[in-house]
């Protein structure tokens, strides 16, 4: 399990793997090695394959491993079994009640694993973590999947400085992006992007499987640099 800290400097690219395990065992091997690479077992992924995927993935990639399990309740029992999987991250809603997200981030530091918070649906992330005792190691700023066609949907930058001024924490960024979108974000002051692998057809922005995936993975690492 690679070092559960990130550095808040580095600028990181998470992929998320949202389909099933044959993809996951096609596409990993592919990819640069690189301790700025996160991979992402993602909600769907998880609801299709469980534990099993996501320790399959633990299995053949060394570095950061997230399971986006989007915990709203039962926080401790959760992070427990994505531990026991072989993750070193764990996403939680933020709009999850104040004692799941509190407990949720006192049993990752306890744990040894990093606590992400996504802000999925939230208008206000600093009234997210004000009650909070127990600070997340990344907050998520999230425009959902469902989100991505609809017109002025933005990934909400203008939270960043907000939180960077109250919190030291990571920033990542998810929801529809592409190059331009990675640019932006790091631009903006977000620090992890969360890039989709998507297959042709679908409607979603990302990395088409049908392109050279290592490539790709390579020019979003030069392209946050």
């Amino acid at each position: 399990m690679a070092d559960r800290k990130l550095d808040h400097r580095q600028r990181y690219l998470q992929i998320a793997f949202n389909y099933d395990l044959a993809m996951a065992y096609s596409v990993i091997p592919r990819l640069p090695r690189s301790e700025r690479i996160l991979i992402e077992a993602g909600t769907p992924f998880i609801k299709r394959e469980g534990m099993r995927g996501v320790r399959a993935i633990r299995g053949i990639w060394p570095g950061h491993l997230v399971a986006d399990i989007k915990t709203s309740d039962g926080a401790a029992a959760e992070v427990d079994m994505v531990r026991e999987a072989g993750a070193d991250a764990i996403t939680v809603l933020g709009n999850a009640p104040t004692e799941t997200l509190d407990l949720f981030a006192k049993q990752c530091d306890e744990r040894g694993l990093i606590s992400m918070v996504d802000l999925l649906g939230v208008g206000d992330p600093l009234a997210v973590l004000r009650p909070l005792r127990h600070v997340p190691d990344v907050v998520v700023l999230h425009k959902g999947r469902d989100e991505e066609k609809t017109r002025g949907k933005v990934i909400e930058y203008r939270h960043v400085n907000r939180i960077r001024s109250k919190y030291d924490v990571s920033i990542a960024a998810a929801g529809g992006v592409d190059l331009d979108q990675a640019r932006s974000a790091i631009f903006n002051g977000a620090n992890i992007v969360v890039v989709n692998l998507v297959n042709p057809g679908d409607p979603w922005q990302g990395i088409s499987t049908s392109e050279d995936i290592g490539a790709m993975a390579r020019k979003f690492l030069e392209t946050i640099e």
